[in-house]
């Protein structure tokens, strides 16, 4: 099982490395290729998932390297039921973007390159347990992200490209400087998690330092969760973005910067973020309402569906903000339903958008009729970001409200009114797009007919009706890890 863990982040990587290796002319091979790791990295995940054991709470399958014991820098990864349930995220998407990164007609070489070396970076957060490591792999996302974006991008690409950067950068300095602020004020001289959480367990941190720290990591990396006010580089990301990268910008890398505050602010800075939980909470209630009332007003697809995710951020941000046990299980399940259901419907899109090249809502209409399969994993990828019951978008967003209401009543019931806000865009993009007479522009479209084209959606709905029906089956998981975190 360590040999498992181990190879999660590099063995993309050096797939990656290899692939520069093969003539760009030889597609097969390369598509071939990183399908194939992407494969063996995802069954490698659900192996750790079926052996990880859920009676048991703490790490497990842990691994410790020290890397620059001078300065208490060790390459260290384990497990526990937080990351585990975004290593089956990361597995579910990254395996479903690969198959759709094969349909890339432009350089088909340089972006399965990049593609590799992103999916390698991500699973090296989820399963870092050194903070160097951990903020090292964070940083090293926006090395494929920027080029991605901006070289295979369609509208904006360049001005997406750059804003996302230097958005994310900023946050990622600021996190930093906290960061090391932290590394200061224990004396302990190590970066490891584990160390540092055995010593705060019996000598917590000042009160002052942890209400001045806090801020700085939950604004930090409250960037990349898109955090209201400082959400505004993640619709024009996403639609920007090709259709793997959106898939898995949405569906995982905006999930990094809630799990690094469950990693490293929550269990290590309780009372900080205990002080700043109000000022937290009517951020992200504004966050939930601003942004579904702008997704009402846009007309193209990935807009609707990116102003859509920041909304949805705004529930794990109402968890967090709560730092109750079902709040917190909560804010966990739904980073991996809404991960899901983004990836899902960024995919759906794009397959659509490589055939018109069109986003606009108007352009469409009838696709029940022309494109029937499409249709309906659209419609049960709506159904699941408005809360339907079934899904678990609906278990997850429920345990927030349920641990979220007792200390914040009035920004819980904003929330509420936010899922209705949710329905009225989303039952109308449905309306426009699947109903109504077809476009005769659009009445010859291609529906999603092979194998390995309707894989990826049928995994990814099937993920989201299976968690939906038995809940438990990750809050087993989730549970035990969360009451590990609260004092």
């Amino acid at each position: 099982m360590i040999f498992m863990i181990l190879l999660l982040p590099w063995l993309p990587m050096l797939a990656a490395l290899g692939i520069l290796l093969i003539p760009k002319g030889n597609e097969d091979l390369l598509k071939k290729i990183t399908v194939a790791i992407c494969s063996v990295t995802s069954v490698m995940v659900l192996i750790l998932f079926f052996q990880f054991d859920a009676a048991r709470t703490g790490y497990q399958f842990v691994y410790r390297f020290d890397w620059v014991p001078e300065l208490g820098i060790t390459y260290q990864v384990g497990l526990d039921g937080i990351n585990l349930t975004l290593c089956l995220l990361h597995a579910l998407v990254s395996f479903a973007g690969a198959l759709v990164s094969c349909y890339n007609k432009e350089r088909l070489k340089e972006y399965l390159f990049f593609y590799l070396i992103l999916t390698g970076a991500i699973y090296g957060v989820f399963t870092s347990l050194d903070m160097f490591f951990l903020y090292l792999f964070y940083e090293t996302t926006l090395i494929p992200l920027y080029p991605m974006i901006g070289i295979w991008g369609s509208k904006n690409k360049e001005y997406g490209a750059m804003k996302l950067t230097i958005f994310i950068t900023t946050g990622a300095v600021v996190a930093l400087f906290g960061i090391l602020l932290f590394y200061q004020q224990t004396g302990l001289h190590t970066f490891d998690l584990i160390q540092i959480q055995r010593h705060l367990a019996s000598h917590p941190l000042p009160l002052d330092f942890q209400h001045v720290v806090a801020p700085l990591l939950l604004a930090g990396f409250g960037v990349i969760a898109s955090l209201w006010p400082l959400h505004s580089w993640s619709p024009i990301g996403y639609a920007a973005a090709p259709t793997s990268v959106s898939m898995l910008h949405a569906g995982v890398l905006k999930k990094m910067g809630p799990y690094l505050i469950f990693r490293l602010a929550i269990p290590f800075m309780p009372e900080g973020i205990r002080h700043w939980s109000g000022p937290l909470s009517v951020l992200a209630g504004i966050g939930i309402i601003y942004a579904g009332y702008a997704a009402i007003r846009q007309k193209d697809l990935k807009f609707i569906v990116g102003f859509s995710s920041v909304s949805h951020m705004g529930y794990i941000l109402l968890g967090i903000a709560a730092m109750s046990p079902a709040a917190l299980s909560g804010a966990v399940l739904l980073m991996f339903s809404h991960g899901v259901m983004a990836a899902c419907t960024f995919g759906l899109i794009g397959f659509m958008y490589e055939q018109t090249h069109a986003r606009g809502v108007s352009d469409y209409g009838g696709l029940s009729v022309t494109t029937p399969f499409w249709a309906v994993c659209f419609i049960m990828a709506s159904m699941a970001s408005l809360g339907l019951p079934g899904f678990s978008n609906f278990a997850s967003e429920l345990l927030i409200f349920i641990g979220s209401w007792s200390r914040f009543p009035i920004i819980v019931s904003f929330a509420v009114f936010g899922i209705l806000v949710t329905a009225l865009y989303l039952l109308r993009m449905v309306q426009q797009i699947c109903y109504g007479p077809v476009n005769p522009k659009w009445s010859k479209l291609r529906d999603i007919r092979t194998f390995s084209e309707r894989l990826p959606f049928v995994l990814l709905l099937g993920a989201l009706l299976l968690f939906g029906f038995w809940p438990q089956g990750l809050l087993k998981i989730i549970e035990p890890a969360i009451g590990v975190l609260l004092p």
